[in-house]
């Protein structure tokens, strides 16, 4: 499966990004599909995953300003992130499986500055 990220940029602190990623494939509802970030010098973390339409997770540090949410017909998964924060600012990588057999995009930058 291949997957390709979109949706990043420059955004002032405050605003608001939807980041997108559709698979190459169909991949199981069952199966998490979501985001993972990494700021520069640090490592790559959780941000969100779905599967199934329902019990998304979040991590604690956007849980209160993310959405994500899935289309299985466009083979999609997409991140609604809010009130962002210069904390923010990492390349966010989508994800398809899980741990031990997973699927990842090449990224998009967010950038968050005034």
């Amino acid at each position: 499966v291949q997957l390709q990220a979109s949706g990043g940029g420059l955004v002032q602190p405050g605003g608001s990004l939807r980041l997108s990623c559709v698979a190459s494939e169909s991949v199981h509802s069952s199966i998490h599909m979501g985001w993972f970030r990494q700021a520069p010098g640090k490592e790559r973390e959780f941000v969100a995953s779905l599967r199934s339409g329902r019990d998304p997770r979040y991590a604690a540090s956007v849980e209160d300003r993310a959405t994500i949410s899935r289309d299985n017909a466009k083979k999609s998964v997409y991140l609604q992130l809010n009130r962002l924060q210069p904390e923010d600012t990492a390349i966010y990588y989508c994800f398809a499986g899980g741990p031990d057999n997973r699927y990842w995009g090449r990224g998009t930058q967010v950038t968050v500055s005034s």
